[in-house]
């Protein structure tokens, strides 16, 4: 959907009334957030399994727990429907949703096949409907933070982009590992990539070792305009989680790694430097053209300056040495 052609739901000061479908992995995250959040009335929580959507809304919720989605929609103060269920049923509650003149939020992905997504959209651009897939990721702020590095020009040009994201399960019974995963990296790359940045060439590679009918394992490959090369891992049969992407850039290299709460971003001034051949003589070029940088390493500023003041802050149990006791 063209970025300047979307829509967007009317500006009211009344709360927008809101139905969840799922009450699952995923849906109680959207209950938690919408009950929190003055912008929105939570009127519906729709699931098959009745008994499990009472549970996640608790004793004392005047919220509507039900398996009957066409009450739902059927409901007039209900003006967006959020979806949180698998992902091979995300196209026909997407879809009569939209038809029934909601507004419509769906997790990633957005649909099963790109067929199936691309229905979606035109379905919502037909009827003037605002269409979202929740990537979570794009509202951190360390992402934020990483898209104005990339975009302002602070790692310089981007040579590389290296993104692992690994874990435990949960094994779908509907996708592989890349349609379950990766939509988080590539919406993250979208976000932070300059508008004249994207990619010209793709090339996927998956497994399934133990027999699941899904591939548990997968690369991701894209080739970008620039002649920069972004690359995706992801993994459903790791025993450890690891959640990490680093940037590379000709002046400095970003590492997020998003399961450190401590520094979640560092930038790198280490790299490699390309000396042009002008500048030095023939009989030195094949050892001098290419040197390293070797510089330190530090959090973005704006980070130094929260860690600055919450050692300002802190309180007096750390020894003289500076470290905890």
């Amino acid at each position: 959907m063209d970025r300047r052609k979307r829509n967007t739901v009317t500006q009211t000061t009344d709360p927008l009334g809101v139905a969840v479908v799922g009450a699952g992995y995923w849906g109680p995250n959207l209950v938690r957030n919408f009950q929190a959040s003055e912008r929105f009335r939570l009127r519906w929580l729709c699931d098959l399994d009745v008994d499990r959507a009472q549970r996640v809304l608790g004793g004392y919720s005047t919220v509507q727990a039900t398996a009957d989605y066409a009450a739902v929609l059927a409901d007039p103060a209900v003006t967006a429907v959020a979806v949180a269920t698998p992902a091979g049923t995300h196209l026909d509650i997407a879809l009569a949703a939209l038809r029934a003149g909601k507004h419509v939020l769906v997790e990633k992905p957005l649909a099963a096949t790109y067929a199936d997504g691309m229905r979606l959209v035109a379905e919502a651009e037909e009827r003037g409907l605002t269409l979202m897939c929740d990537h979570t990721y794009c509202y951190t702020p360390a992402v934020s933070r990483i898209r104005d590095m990339v975009r302002s020009g602070e790692l310089g040009e981007i040579h590389f982009v290296d993104s692992v994201r690994i874990n435990l399960g949960l094994v779908q019974k509907d996708i592989d590992v890349l349609w379950d995963l990766a939509p988080h990296d590539l919406s993250i790359l979208d976000f932070i990539l300059p508008d004249d940045v994207e990619p010209v060439a793709v090339a996927a590679h998956g497994a399934d070792p133990i027999g699941t009918g899904q591939a548990c394992v997968a690369y991701l490959t894209l080739q970008l305009n620039t002649g920069a090369i972004a690359h995706v891992h992801v993994n459903w049969l790791s025993p450890t989680k690891v959640r990490t992407t680093m940037v590379g850039g000709s002046k400095r290299t970003l590492i997020w790694d998003d399961l450190n709460p401590v520094q979640r971003v560092a930038v790198y001034d280490r790299g490699v430097d390309l000396a042009a051949p002008q500048e030095i003589g023939a009989d030195e070029r094949r050892e001098m053209l290419v040197s390293y940088r070797s510089g330190t390493w530090s959090p973005p500023r704006s980070a130094r300056r929260k860690r600055c003041a919450a050692w300002s802050t802190s309180s007096p149990t750390r020894s003289a040495a500076g470290g905890h006791r």
